[in-house]
Parts: structure tokens; sequence; C-alpha cells
């Protein structure tokens, strides 16, 4: 562990616009269960000690099964998950790996048989804003309690 600055302290503006992006989800039409397994695999594969334990305490809250939760980080091995949850999961990945990945037409076509448009576009944002949760976790050695 290092000591790092508490970065929301420092930069309470950059805190209060993730927080809206947040709130702009809770109205976005998605399942918040959906949102928790998006929110819990980019921790698990961006390697946020915080979000990791924050989202899966979450999950656990909202109704989330332990064979669910324990399997998430090999979902595609399982048979936990329905295709919608497979479709975004997908989805979860290549954006959190946009990189090494991109965003490859395949997963997109999957994301068009379960998903509305609207619903696309917010579960990206859900992507994109947990990634960025992501980063100020890992950068600034944020570690559960």
């Amino acid at each position: 562990m290092h000591d790092r600055i508490e970065w929301a302290k420092h930069s309470p503006e950059a805190y209060k616009a993730m927080v809206g992006l947040e709130q702009a989800l809770v109205s976005s039409g998605l399942e918040h269960s959906l949102l928790e397994l998006v929110r819990l695999r980019a921790s698990q594969v961006n390697g946020c000690a915080y979000c990791v334990n924050m989202h899966a305490n979450d999950a656990r809250k909202a109704g989330e099964t332990e064979a669910r939760l324990q399997t998430l980080s090999v979902w595609r091995e399982t048979r936990y998950f329905t295709p919608r949850e497979r479709a975004a999961l997908a989805w979860v990945e290549s954006l959190t790996r946009l990189p090494e990945r991109g965003a490859p037409q395949e997963e997109y076509s999957a994301l068009l048989e379960h998903f509305e448009a609207r619903e696309i576009a917010n579960l990206t944002l859900a992507i994109a804003t947990i990634n960025a949760w992501n980063r100020f976790g890992v950068g600034f050695a944020m570690v559960p309690a």
C-alpha cells in the first residue's frame, strides 16, 4: 500500500461529475443487477481492489448469488449468465481492454440481439464510468477498509 492523495478531496468538481454519471445510470433503464455485474467485471479486469470489494458487496445486497459472483471472472465457462448478460459482459471486456481488443463487430452485433439502441448507449456509459472510477481507484491505490 502506498500513501497517495485522496483525489475526491482535492478535486471535488471531478468527484461531483463522476457522481452525476452514476445518477444518469440510475435512470438509464438498465437493470441494477446488470449494472453491478458490469461494474464488478470491469473492476476485476482493471485490478481495482477497492471497486471489486464494493461492487461485489453491492451485488450481494441487490440479491446476486454467490455462484454468479464467484464465477464472474470466468463467465464464459459457466451457464450462470443469461444471453443478455453474456453480451453485456463481452462488451465490458472489449471496451475495458480497448487498446488490445478494440470493439469487435461480432460483440456489437450480439448486443443488438438483446438491447435496444438506448440501452446500448447507456451500457457503454456504464462501462466508461466504471473504467474512470477504476483509474481513480488504482491510480490512487485505494483499498477496501
